[in-house]
């Protein structure tokens, strides 16, 4: 599913360079359930960024779905980021005047899809996290919990192969969190690769693999 070899991210800020990543290499395979951990600046968010095309590379070589991508013009990255890639961060992202079920349309109405299969897409995903009775809140109306799980479904809205979740659980209460644990474990079960981004090891001991960061590099779990 990913390939990463000599990767090197390196942001200029003036007159200083500052070396994200350091010439790292990576695989990670189909339907694989891995957590990304490490301190603050060890690249972490860096590396997801890569991962989800929202950034390319300084140099070396990156592989997702067997596509060599980090040389892709920008509207390339955004074609392969709405058909292989869903995202879950920690600060949910939703729109706050618009419904849950609004929310969960929203990458369906960019991918062009007709308005009646688009409502029955939509309506499938809130069922899918359990949320089919909330669909006409707005997220003011919901709990940490929900709003995550409506991120979730808007993430599964184009059936990618490859959900990339930053800190999902960072804003909820440990029961949510595991709540959210859980649908992620759903999910990997049902052939989804899931990567999450986190500092609790009690998710990281749910998830089947754990990657280590540090400085730039990989520690452990390459």
């Amino acid at each position: 599913m990913i390939k990463m070899q000599k990767i090197r991210k390196v942001y200029s800020t003036g007159k200083v360079e500052v070396e994200a990543l350091k010439k790292i290499d990576l695989k990670i395979g189909e339907n694989e359930f891995i957590s990304i951990m490490g301190p603050s600046g060890s690249g972490k968010s860096t590396l997801m960024n890569l991962m989800g095309c929202l950034d390319t590379p300084t140099s070396g070589e990156y592989f997702l779905d067997g596509q060599k991508v980090e040389s892709l013009r920008p509207n390339e990255l955004a074609e392969i980021r709405n058909q292989k890639v869903g995202f879950v961060f920690q600060s949910f992202n939703l729109l706050p005047y618009a419904t849950a079920f609004e929310n969960v349309e929203v990458p369906l109405i960019f991918a062009g899809m007709p308005s009646r299969k688009r409502k029955k897409r939509a309506e499938e995903l809130l069922e899918q996290v359990s949320l089919k009775d909330r669909a006409d809140h707005k997220p003011t109306e919901l709990s940490g919990g929900e709003m995550q799980r409506v991120s979730i479904a808007r993430a599964l809205a184009n059936q990618p192969r490859l959900i990339l979740a930053d800190e999902p659980t960072g804003n909820l209460d440990s029961v949510s969190g595991k709540e959210i644990v859980d649908l992620f474990e759903d999910l990997w079960r049902q052939g989804h690769t899931i990567i999450v981004i986190t500092h609790d090891t009690e998710i990281s001991s749910r998830t089947k693999r754990i990657i280590k960061l540090k400085d730039g590099l990989i520690v452990d779990g390459q």
